[in-house]
């Protein structure tokens, strides 16, 4: 049984890569974050009992600020493949916390990585090694962004990411380790965190029609992303540590919709065509810089990978919206559920 170890096993990403792993066979470990409250909801389909006996999923407490914890688990676990998507991943907070973004998002990519090495060389055991990274180290570069697409990051979050990406080469060239950066476009879910734009409309839009709020508040409007399906991009990272040489890769869909798009797609599921007096602009959900406008080019995932994304952004919406009205008990008609 192949073993894999994965930060930010908590987080949309880490509840999917986790199910992919354990359907094909792999031993998961991931590591969390010591919280007074369980943060393990997004685990619940997969989760075990830890007195269970041969368990597919195994927790560890850790943190990407504490590299010596890493290192200890490196040694036990003595795993085939790493996923790192632990991060502080709030673009807009990034700018409140960019000390703490830093240390988390950049710095600890490197923690894993020198721990990687060490255990290289001490052990000689191969580990292949995945880092989440994302396009908004593209930032303002005008799309569309691909693999050798200059980077120009617009906030602490993006430069912390491209800090995490170059350090990643650095190693595969430095120390022969298989080490590969996705760099991920935008990809949502049921589970993405509340916070985040998509989640906070579907959320919004899915109370409003059943009466439960009345205003959904947003900053930028015009903003345009490359919106793609989770569970998708996260067979894609899987791919990337299956092939023969290591490699970075973006992914996405090739297609831009604004967050006004996306706003105007979730009113329309539940049959509101005009939400102007619903939805108000607060300045506080701009930010001091802003990315205008990302949209993948995937070329060398699709010719090296074979990996293409089939949840459209209608169906992605759609599917965000399913979840969010299921879970407060009502239909898209605004009916509740028997």
């Amino acid at each position: 049984m192949k073993k894999a170890l994965v930060t930010g096993i908590t987080g949309q990403d880490g509840s999917y890569l986790a199910e992919l792993l354990i359907a094909k066979g792999y031993q998961v470990h991931g590591i969390i974050r010591r919280a007074s409250t369980f943060n393990t909801h997004r685990l619940d389909q997969i989760y075990q009992d830890p007195h269970e006996a041969n368990r597919t999923l195994v927790l560890h407490y850790g943190d990407l600020a504490d590299g010596n914890t890493f290192r200890k688990l490196l040694y036990t676990i003595r795993p085939e493949e790493v996923y790192n998507l632990g991060a502080m991943s709030h673009v807009r907070v990034s700018f409140d916390i960019p000390e703490y973004t830093a240390e988390i998002t950049g710095v600890g990519a490197l923690r894993i990585l020198e721990a990687i090495k060490d255990y290289q060389e001490d052990t000689k055991a191969a580990v292949r090694f995945y880092q989440a990274s994302s396009s908004e180290m593209f930032g303002s570069t005008p799309p569309p962004q691909n693999e050798s697409t200059p980077f120009h990051p617009r906030s602490p979050y993006g430069s912390a990411k491209v800090f995490a990406y170059h350090t990643t080469v650095n190693y595969r060239e430095a120390y022969g380790i298989f080490a590969v950066n996705g760099i991920l476009f935008n990809h949502e879910s049921p589970r993405r965190g509340e916070t985040f734009v998509t989640r906070k409309i579907t959320r919004a839009v899915a109370r409003i029609k059943a009466g439960l709020e009345q205003k959904l508040y947003l900053g930028n409007l015009e903003a345009r992303r490359d919106w793609g399906y989770a569970p998708e991009y996260m067979e894609a990272a899987w791919m990337m540590l299956q092939q023969d040489k290591p490699d970075d890769y973006v992914i996405g869909t090739g297609q831009s919709r604004s967050v006004r798009d996306f706003v105007d797609a979730a009113f329309k599921y539940v049959g509101i065509d005009d939400w102007s007096a619903i939805v108000e602009i607060d300045p506080k959900y701009f930010r001091p810089t802003e990315v205008e406008d990302l949209v993948a080019d995937a070329s060398r995932a699709r010719q090296k990978l074979g990996w293409t994304p089939k949840v459209t952004f209608d169906e992605l919406v759609g599917i965000m919206m399913e979840a969010d009205l299921k879970e407060i008990g009502f239909d898209r008609e605004g009916k509740k559920l028997s």
